[in-house]
């Protein structure tokens, strides 16, 4: 915001401009996920994923960066559902929790250890810094996943559809009540998300004077936490299950949510020792929820199904931030106003989740319900009417 001399509404632009364009292509990519080799995809999705990161770090000038972060989203956007496909490929459903559990301490680390050295080298060097070492580490874990991951071809066995019925699959994809309920309880989420995260280090930095460069052991602390969190969230979705254990950690999440957002003049170390609280409560939602989505979709379509909620979960971030940006006004002073306004309209919409969650099903509770009706069917038939 600094170096470009944007308000809040430009900064939330940009971070919509990633989330939007990542939605629509993984949206788009619904259609050919399954048609290739899981490994393959993930690695060529990955390199240019690599390659728009340096576009980033060279832009020199907002348009450009703006430009470059929606190609970043456009190579981006198929990632997540590659990733999740695999899961589902390889791990059990009864196992699901734990190992997206395993996955999301990723963010973990990257808060860990990501964030805290981004914002260094850009407090330090500049605000492009961060995204060449992107590009630096992006070309090491390509390398590592050319020779860890199995090629995971299986589902190809399975012929998949021509493409001239590609985009009536996807209309059928989507118009499946089963998977509405779970695309619209992801799209909830990511709005309740984005309305509040983006903002947390212009607030510090504009309305409470915090340093940029301190902000890194906030953001160490609470990743440090959901590293040790995560896993065990997604035990106790497993072992209590995961409606129940969606709905506990999302009702927690909102004191969290409503201090942040109404956050008085304490001390910074007040705030590092928070932040940890907000970090373990916005995580342990989001495990349990897809834990539970990765159960929704048959077998042979959780590739296409994953790559649509990640497409419609791309949207949410998308959405969220740019709502949360139009709420959102400079004073006179150059401070941020209107954030306790947002925080209130996150808790309301992670509230109408808790309750929308009762409608996303297993596809196994699906047959299971089918079944139930026809062998009642057998037992209880139906009178014939008179001739």
């Amino acid at each position: 915001m600094h170096a470009f001399g944007i308000a809040p509404a430009a900064f939330a632009t940009a971070v919509s401009a990633y989330s939007w364009c990542s939605g629509l292509s993984g949206l788009f990519a619904s259609t050919y996920i399954d048609r290739f080799g899981r490994r393959k995809l993930l690695l060529a999705i990955y390199a240019l994923f690599a390659l728009s990161n340096l576009a980033c770090a060279l832009a020199g000038s907002y348009p450009l960066l703006l430009a470059a972060r929606a190609f970043a989203g456009v190579t981006g956007g198929v990632l997540g559902s590659v990733i999740m496909a695999i899961v589902g490929d390889v791990i059990p459903v009864q196992r699901r929790g734990a190992a997206t559990g395993t996955i999301m301490t990723a963010f973990s680390l990257a808060a860990i250890a990501g964030v805290p050295v981004g914002v260094m080298l850009g407090a330090r060097l500049s605000w492009a810094a961060p995204f060449v070492l992107l590009v630096v580490l992006s070309v090491l874990i390509w390398s590592g996943g050319a020779l860890v991951v199995p090629p995971l071809a299986e589902h190809l066995s399975h012929r998949p559809p021509p493409l001239r019925e590609v985009l009536p699959d996807l209309m059928r994809l989507l118009s499946n009540p089963r998977h509405l309920n779970a695309f619209a309880l992801t799209f909830m989420i990511m709005v309740s998300h984005m309305l509040v995260i983006p903002f947390i280090a212009p607030m510090l930095v504009l309305n409470h004077g915090v340093p940029p460069a301190h902000l890194a052991w906030m953001y160490m602390g609470g990743g440090i936490a959901t590293f040790f969190t995560s896993r065990g969230i997604g035990r106790l979705a497993d072992r209590y299950g995961k409606h129940r254990v969606f709905r506990t950690a999302a009702l927690l999440s909102a004191l969290p949510v409503v201090l942040i957002t109404h956050l008085p003049d304490v001390p910074f170390v007040a705030v590092v020792l928070f932040f940890p609280f907000f970090m373990v409560a916005m995580s342990g939602r989001m495990v349990p929820m897809q834990a539970l989505l990765t159960t929704v979709p048959e077998p042979a379509r959780r590739g296409a199904f994953l790559s649509a909620n990640s497409a419609l979960q791309a949207l949410g971030t998308g959405c969220g931030a740019w709502l949360g940006g139009l709420m959102l006004t400079n004073t006179a002073n150059g401070q941020i106003a209107g954030y306790g306004t947002v925080g209130w309209v996150a808790v309301a919409v992670t509230m109408g989740a808790t309750l929308w969650v009762g409608r996303v099903k297993a596809a196994a509770d699906k047959a299971q319900a089918d079944a139930a009706a026809a062998a009642a069917a057998e037992l209880h038939p139906e009178p014939l009417g008179e001739a």
